[in-house]
């Protein structure tokens, strides 16, 4: 099955990249590198909640069932002609909350450290990224004809594994520094400097920095 950052690479991908740098006023290259790390921390995100909690699993089959059908992706082109419409960002926002938490602002530190972007750019792509990310997985969930929570997991697990080997190790690093399973704790801990293992975010974020 084709990795989420697949799609960043594809024709579909491209259109996205320039669509949202366009909507942000961000250069097309750092978008692209905001893109391949934010997107695949919301999958990440979503997958630890649907692994850890029955509640959870339910929720986001209803939102793949429902509203986040993947049509956002068939016009592209209209979507960002004249600026992304304000309710598919206020999707983006509530899709945010429900993912992150209280967590949001230490995601959107921890990409901006890690794009050169700043915050407010980093926020404004995650809106339009989730809804985005939503339409991609409800594409693959209809494709793998997935019914249950067990076969969703397994879903997000897959299309998160089909990453670009240059770009593997580091959003292994990123998703989940110390290996526990938890995306969110690994990015707070990448913001405040408290991931113990040299291996994990503190080494990666170290050596890139001379540090």
């Amino acid at each position: 099955m084709p990795g989420l950052l697949d799609l960043l690479d594809s024709p579909v991908g491209k259109q996205l990249i320039s669509g949202v740098a366009g909507q942000t006023g961000q250069p097309e290259n750092k978008t692209a590198d905001a893109l391949s790390m934010a997107m695949p921390l919301l999958l990440g995100a979503m997958k630890k909640n649907v692994t850890s909690s029955p509640q959870g699993a339910e929720g986001l089959m209803n939102a793949l069932s429902s509203k986040h059908d993947g049509s956002i992706l068939d016009n592209l082109e209209g979507l960002f002609s004249g600026g992304v419409d304000q309710s598919v960002m206020d999707d983006g926002a509530g899709i945010l909350g429900h993912v992150f938490g209280n967590k949001q602002s230490n995601v959107e530190n921890a990409l901006s450290q890690k794009s050169g972007l700043d915050t407010v750019a980093i926020a404004n792509i995650l809106k339009i990224a989730a809804p985005l990310v939503m339409g991609y997985l409800a594409k693959q969930k209809a494709q793998s004809n997935v019914k249950d929570a067990n076969g969703l997991g397994s879903l997000l697990g897959s299309t998160l594994g089909g990453q670009p080997q240059q770009t593997q190790s580091l959003l292994t690093s990123l998703l989940d520094a110390d290996g526990d399973g938890s995306v969110l704790d690994d990015v707070a801990g990448m913001v405040m400097g408290t991931s113990q293992k040299k291996s994990g975010l503190g080494g990666m974020l170290g050596g890139l920095f001379g540090k």
